[in-house]
């Protein structure tokens, strides 16, 4: 007896469905699917859900100095003109950023395994490729999901029944992060 259900696909299939719908979950929150698949995802998904409960806090602020690059009024790179080249001018500056300790980094790269990279599209410019900006999947596991779920033990989704799609009559479900 196998201790997951196959789908009717092949591993390859069944490993891009499944990473599709965890991902889809995680980022709108709520995915409707059948039954079946509803479960399997379900496991997946509060795994990396518990990941992320479990490492949330285990980061150390650390202040570095930075180069970046002075810009003008318009938002374009300031250039001076040096031995008869143009070169860009920069400033030093203090950034305050996240480094992750060992075990959470390895959560982040394991979490990466499992999610599909997202890209958010701006309903307004929808359609224009230079508008569209990636979404770090761990860090909104670690940011936004994780603090909903610190006094939760476990279970952070809930299976609804809808009802039997009409074309093959399958049990479809919504499934969602409570």
């Amino acid at each position: 007896m196998a201790g997951y259900r196959k789908l009717g696909k092949t591993s390859s299939q069944r490993k891009a469905l499944l990473r599709n719908q965890v991902t889809n979950l995680l980022y709108n929150g709520k995915i409707v699917t059948t039954e079946a698949r509803a479960k399997e995802v379900r496991k997946i998904a509060e795994g990396l859900i518990a990941m992320a409960v479990k490492e949330k806090d285990n980061f150390e602020e650390v202040t570095v100095t930075a180069k970046v690059a002075r810009k003008d009024k318009d938002g374009k790179r300031v250039k001076e003109v040096v031995d008869g080249k143009k070169v860009t001018v920069y400033d030093e500056v203090q950034k305050t950023i996240k480094k992750d300790q060992p075990s959470r980094l390895h959560a982040r790269r394991q979490m990466l395994k499992v999610l599909y990279p997202v890209k958010e599209v701006p309903k307004e410019v929808a359609g224009r490729k230079k508008n569209t900006k990636a979404v770090d999947m761990p860090k909104k596991l670690f940011e936004e999901i994780a603090p909903k779920y610190v006094d939760r033990k476990g279970g952070y989704t809930r299976i609804v029944k809808i009802g039997q799609r009409k074309g093959d009559a399958a049990m479809e479900v919504l499934l969602e992060l409570v």
